[in-house]
C-alpha cells in the first residue's frame, strides 16, 4: 500500500495529541509507504492530478517526529488513497484542492474523505440534514432573522460556517448588548452567511466527539468540557476533555447519520453532540483520536487504515 497524507505543516503538530500524526504512524506499523504533501503541493497539467510529495517516516519522539524523504513528482491517481487532513478554514484555496483531488480520484486513488463530500457537507451547515435529532437552528445572513430567534429562544450560540477550534463563537442573552456588533462581525453586514442554534444547558456536563469509523461510531466519545468561566468545549479553546463510553441517545444520532455518511463515501467523521442533540459534523479533520485512544486502549486510526484496505479491496 502506498498512500498520499495531505495536510498542515508536519513540522508545527503536537505529535501527543495529533491524530494526522496517529494516522501516518499506523499506516507506518502497517508497512505502508506513505507520501508527505501539504495544500501547494499539489497540481493539475493537462488533466492529471499531480503532487510534489516527499515520503514521511515518523517516530514516537517529540525532539524529532519526522524525517522527509527526497522532493518528487508524482502522479496522485498512482497513490492506492489519499487522506485529505488540512485544517480548516474552508476557503476557496481549500475547494480548489478538492478539485485536484477529484482527478486523483477519477485517476484510481481513493481519495478519504471523498472531495465530493468536503464541499458538500459543511460542518456546520450539514447538520441541516438531519433537523429531528439537531437543536433549532438557522443559517442566515439577515440580521432581522437572528434577533428573531433569539427573541424565540433567549440564549443562543452564534458561529461562522467556516471556523474550526471554537473560534468566533458567541452566546448570546436576550439581555446582551453586543447582539448587534456581532451580527455585523459574522455575517459582515449581512454579507456573508452565519449560524445560530439554540443554546444547550447540557454544555455543561461537556461536548461530545462520537468519532464515526465507515459509518459506524468507537463505542468511547469524548466528552469536551468548558472551562471555568466559558461556554465553548472545544480544547483549542481551553476545554477539558474527559473520554466516556457512547450512550444510547448517543448511539440513536449516530444510527440515523452513520448510514447517510456511508453514501457520500465519508470514512471518518467526527459528531459534535451536546447532550441528545447534534451540532457539527466534522468532515475535513476530525481529531480527538489519540485522547480517546489512551482512555480506553482502541486503535481508532488503525481501524481507519484497515477500513481504507476494505474498501479498496471491494473497488
Amino acid at each position: 500500500m502506498k498512500i498520499g497524507v495531505v495536510m498542515d505543516p508536519i513540522s508545527s503538530i503536537n505529535i501527543q495529541k495529533d491524530s494526522t500524526f496517529e494516522m501516518i504512524w499506523q499506516a507506518q506499523s502497517l508497512g505502508w509507504q506513505v507520501e508527505y504533501l501539504e495544500l501547494n503541493d499539489l497540481s493539475i497539467v493537462n488533466g492529471i492530478a499531480y503532487g510534489a510529495s516527499r515520503s514521511v517516516t515518523v517516530r514516537q519522539d517529540s525532539n524529532k517526529w519526522y524525517e522527509l524523504g527526497e522532493n518528487k513528482r508524482i502522479k496522485l491517481g498512482e497513490l492506492d488513497a489519499i487522506l485529505m487532513r488540512k485544517d480548516p478554514p474552508f476557503d476557496m484555496e481549500f475547494v480548489y484542492s478538492t478539485y485536484i483531488l477529484d482527478l486523483a480520484e477519477q485517476q484510481g486513488a481513493l481519495v478519504v474523505n471523498s472531495p465530493q463530500a468536503l464541499r458538500d457537507c459543511n460542518e456546520k451547515a450539514y447538520c441541516a440534514w438531519f433537523p429531528e435529532v439537531c437543536p433549532e437552528t438557522i443559517i442566515s445572513r439577515k440580521a432581522e432573522d437572528f434577533r428573531q430567534f433569539l427573541a424565540k429562544h433567549q440564549d443562543i450560540i452564534l458561529k461562522p460556517l467556516d471556523g474550526m477550534g471554537g473560534a468566533s463563537i458567541f452566546r448570546v442573552q436576550s439581555e446582551s448588548a453586543n447582539i448587534g456588533v456581532i451580527i455585523e462581525t459574522l455575517t459582515k453586514h449581512e454579507s456573508v452567511f452565519a449560524m445560530a442554534q439554540q443554546y444547550m444547558t447540557e454544555i455543561s456536563k461537556g461536548d461530545k466527539r462520537v468519532l464515526m469509523v465507515n459509518g459506524e461510531p468507537v463505542p468511547y466519545v469524548l466528552a469536551r468540557i468548558p472551562a471555568q468561566g466559558e461556554t465553548r468545549g472545544n480544547l483549542a479553546a481551553g476545554g477539558r476533555g474527559v473520554a466516556q463510553p457512547l450512550s444510547d441517545s448517543d448511539r440513536a444520532i449516530t444510527d440515523i447519520v452513520g448510514p447517510e455518511l456511508i453514501k457520500r463515501n465519508i470514512l471518518f467523521a467526527g459528531l459534535d453532540i451536546i447532550g441528545d442533540r447534534l451540532t457539527e459534523i466534522n468532515v475535513t479533520s476530525p481529531t480527538c483520536i489519540k485522547e480517546i485512544n489512551a482512555a480506553y486502549g482502541t486503535n481508532i486510526a488503525l481501524d481507519l487504515m484497515h477500513a481504507i484496505k476494505n474498501k479498496l479491496q471491494q473497488s
